[in-house]
């Protein structure tokens, strides 16, 4: 039996595929298309996981999609009735509730089908549904608390409850217009971040910040009894006016969100030309402490109503890894999982899991170790791109060899970067979710000080208050985190150990943490030996990670990184078992 799990017309569009209940493939449309948190119908996502899948379209028992129009619609009728919103707000809502409603047509023309010819049976799951889904029923949990957040999905903010084997127990929602994924998607445009998703560059600049504007921001978030939050609707759009949204295939925009009441309030408006000020810090590091002051309060509660020590969570907040590094401080949690994709592409994960689970009522028989369930190329394959691509090397005097001894490749690379070279690192599948953990990498040595601006010199070309992760090898992780707890997925920030941090000092953060990421040597072993060959040569248990790509989505194929290898200064790449060195057999910089 197979499932086609579908996220279409929001951000992060994507789909994934199931055979009788383990996941087989997921991918985000924009690693296709290349353009960042592409928004519309998934096209080449669904292509991709029929492929994968080897089906045909036909052949799909259960088609589910993460949005359900008739979700929630008394309370959407009534708030209609009591605050009487923009007329062009109701009808940009209903075109996109079409739109969904209509995914069953756009797949038959997508194939050159008639309706008919489609045997899939359509489900329509409700959007946190699907966010609580993608995260518990792939969790290693029999029995978990489950809570999702993020701005909005059919009319519903924040939603919460408990899973138990193959079915989950919805106890309270937060409706329309209280979300704190609005809350902070507002903040971030104020600080002058006006693009869809920047929302980690506010994250990043709070830890150069103070919480002295902590009062002002409790005068637009409240909290409420039985974990509940208000937003003060003065300070927004959305209630009223409504927010501008474009999901029609392509980048996503998101219109003004905040009022004039906001910078009543808090100053005037950063705009994205302008320098950023210690007030600005002040801001993020506000705005930050009163997302997690929100958050937590939530949490606790969540913790007393359902008994549960262990916690699935989902939604695009679960992506402030932050605050997620925070949940054992706390809240009285033991364990927590959330799963690599968190966020709006996850929901094609959840709406499969909910339809093999809680509508065919099947037994739970996959848990989600690893995030590499993306698109992959064979040795050939990146064999006849480089020999299309020598003309372009022989240009920059490159190198080229080639192993099959995977223990002499990770050797070899791992002595590059000792050596000071910043290595692209192309392997086995793509990653699902916005991470970059160890198949699409750009990684470098952690113990130069130097290289968080060299990379940023060189090939991201992003703020220079956005920190690095470190990739560590998983039993090692206590040795150098004030925490021993995986997290494979990078989704979670834990404070280095303070006499480790100045052996690490390129991705630890300006106040004390890393963005971890634990290596194990079953679900990546090719990662795992390369950073072992690491602590070989250094003594150190970790490489600086961050994703392949210059300001674009991750690069998807051996065609992609050798075109972002080219037009930057990386020093080394790695295809598969291809090593190419930009400039000959020179050698690159030792450490003193």
């Amino acid at each position: 039996m197979h499932i086609l799990g579908i996220n279409a017309y929001h951000g992060d569009s994507s789909a994934c595929i199931l055979k009788d209940g383990k996941l087989l493939a997921a991918v985000e449309e924009e690693r296709f298309t290349r353009v960042k948190h592409w928004a519309g119908y998934p096209r080449q996502a669904i292509e991709f996981c029929l492929k994968e899948a080897g089906i045909s379209v036909q052949e799909v028992e259960h088609i589910a999609v993460n949005r359900n129009p008739k979700a929630n619609i008394f309370e959407k009728v009534i708030y209609t009735l009591r605050r009487r919103p923009s007329l062009d707000l109701i009808k940009d809502r209903l075109r996109n509730a079409g739109k969904i409603g209509n995914i069953k047509s756009d797949l038959a023309s997508h194939f050159g089908l008639d309706e008919s010819a489609l045997n899939s049976s359509i489900h329509h799951v409700e959007h946190h549904i699907a966010h609580m889904a993608s995260s518990f029923y792939v969790s290693p949990f029999e029995e978990s608390a489950i809570v999702s957040t993020d701005g909005f999905g059919d009319f519903v903010g924040a939603m919460w409850g408990v899973g138990n084997g193959s079915s989950m127990k919805i106890h309270e929602r937060i409706y329309f217009p209280h979300s704190l994924g609005l809350f902070y998607l507002t903040i971030t445009q104020y600080l002058g971040f006006p693009n869809y998703g920047d929302e980690y560059k506010v994250m990043g600049l709070a830890a150069y910040g103070k919480t002295v504007y902590l009062d002002e921001m409790h005068e637009i978030v409240a909290l409420k009894d039985n974990g509940r939050f208000e937003l003060s609707l003065d300070f927004f759009n959305h209630a009223t006016t409504g927010i501008s949204m474009t999901w029609e295939n392509g980048y996503p925009e998101v219109g003004k969100a905040y009022t004039d009441h906001l910078e009543e309030a808090l100053g005037p408006a950063r705009r994205s030309t302008e320098l950023i000020e210690q007030r600005h810090k002040d801001l993020a590091a506000s705005a930050q402490a009163m997302y997690e002051e929100a958050f937590f309060h939530l949490l606790n509660h969540v913790r007393d109503l359902t008994g549960s020590p262990k916690l699935s969570l989902a939604g695009g907040t679960a992506m402030n890894s932050v605050a997620n590094g925070k949940i054992f401080n706390k809240t009285s949690f033991e364990d927590v999982y959330i799963q690599s994709a968190a966020g709006d592409a996850g929901g094609a994960l959840g709406a499969a899991y909910y339809v093999w689970n809680e509508i065919l009522r099947q037994q739970r028989n996959f848990v989600m170790e690893a995030s590499y369930w993306g698109p992959h190329y064979s040795s050939d394959e990146i064999g006849h791109i480089v020999e299309r691509r020598m003309r372009d090397l022989s240009e920059i005097d490159a190198k080229i060899t080639k192993t099959d001894n995977s223990q002499e490749l990770c050797k070899t690379v791992a002595g590059y970067i000792a050596g000071g070279a910043v290595v692209g690192w192309f392997q086995g599948r793509a990653e699902w979710g916005p991470r970059a953990l160890g198949d699409r990498s750009i990684l470098a040595d952690p113990r130069r000080a130097e290289m968080k601006d060299i990379l940023n010199a060189r090939i991201k070309r992003r703020e220079l208050f956005r920190p690095f992760a470190p990739s560590i090898l998983e039993e090692c992780t206590g040795e150098f985190f004030e925490i021993d707890y995986p997290d494979p997925f990078m989704i979670k920030v834990y404070p280095v150990k303070e006499e480790k941090r100045k052996i690490i000092p390129a991705e630890t953060h300006v106040d004390g943490p890393g963005r971890l990421q634990t290596v194990n040597s079953k679900t990546n072993p090719l990662f795992w030996h390369l950073i072992n060959a690491f602590k070989e040569i250094t003594g150190v248990p970790v490489l600086l990670n961050t994703s392949f790509n210059e300001n674009e989505p991750i690069v998807t194929s051996p065609e992609e990184a050798l075109e972002t290898f080219l037009r930057t200064k990386m020093d080394v790449l790695v295809l598969g078992d291809f090593v190419i060195l930009r400039n000959g057999p020179s050698t690159p910089l030792r450490m003193d």
